[in-house]
């Protein structure tokens, strides 16, 4: 042997047990490293296959849909109001119509659509809905005022529903004006509709309601008389006060033969009253209501 070679030995026999058992290992390592594993396996490859035929189908299908319901065919024709109208205009409804439905018969957003119906100033609630082939039908509740109401920061006026409810329109019909805190506006729009039926017996009626952010109520009544009710008390509520006054009503202001430009309700036993023609640093006449 030639001096600095490496000496090797030679292989074992081929049917040498050894042998045998190094081939085995090395099929197995060869199968755990993948070697004729999922790119080999027909049902794996099946089961990849059916998926991405899925995926292209559903892709595809989408496209078409989307194009099928974009078509011409399916223009949106018109607009349909279903509900008699009685504040708000034509020209109105034109206007949310045009400016807020984009698209056809399906791709029409009804929801924003809708928003820009209740927009519209006499307009409280609004529902749209499809009708085949080439419609939306729109249902509109319209606002029904019954009072003014003013604002305390501002002054400037807004409109009361039959809920109680403040909203901004225009309006010149005759109605009670109220002002106070605007989340009082429901309990002013009850207190109203009572104290109108209590005031009956005296031919009388509010114009105007005013409620001070100390809850302080004062009733301004048709013939110009003010009555300043003061804060509800437990002791002496301001209902029973308001009871008192129109039962004493009729023989006091008989008695006193002038006419009334305050009245003051805040005494637990009566009221005071303030004549037209007295000066405001005269003091007013007491007169007692009946218990």
């Amino acid at each position: 042997m030639a001096k600095g070679v490496p000496a090797f030995q030679s292989a074992p026999p081929a049917g040498d047990k050894p042998a045998g058992r190094g081939a085995a290992k090395s099929g197995k390592n060869a199968a755990q490293n993948g070697e004729g594993g999922f790119w080999h396996s027909a049902e794996w490859m099946n089961l990849v296959s059916d998926i991405l035929l899925l995926v292209a189908s559903v892709v595809i299908g989408y496209g078409v849909v989307k194009a099928v319901l974009h078509m011409p065919l399916f223009e949106l024709r018109q607009v349909v109001v279903t509900t008699p109208l009685g504040q708000v205009t034509g020209a109105q409804l034109e206007y949310a119509a045009v400016s807020s439905m984009r698209g056809n018969f399906f791709t029409v957003d009804l929801d924003k659509a809708r928003e820009s119906f209740e927009k519209l100033p006499w307009v409280r609630h609004a529902q749209l809905r499809r009708r085949w082939p080439a419609t939306v039908e729109v249902s509109l509740e319209e606002q029904a005022a019954v009072a003014y109401w003013k604002m305390l920061e501002t002054g400037d006026m807004r409109l009361v529903n039959t809920h109680g409810e403040v909203f901004d329109a225009a309006s010149n019909a005759p109605m009670p004006v109220f002002s106070g805190p605007s989340e009082r506006a429901p309990d002013m729009l009850v207190a109203q509709h009572r104290w109108d039926e209590m005031l009956q017996p005296i031919g009388r009626h509010i114009v105007a309601l005013n409620l001070s952010p100390r809850s302080a109520w004062q009733l301004h009544l048709d013939d110009g008389l003010v009555l300043e009710m003061g804060r509800d008390q437990a002791k002496a509520p301001v209902d029973e006060r308001l009871r008192k006054f129109v039962t004493a009503y009729p023989a006091a202001h008989e008695k006193l033969q002038q006419r009334w430009a305050v009245a003051d309700l805040r005494y637990p036993a009566g009221f005071a009253v303030k004549m037209t023609n007295e000066k405001s640093q005269d003091k007013p006449q007491v007169s007692k209501g009946k218990q």
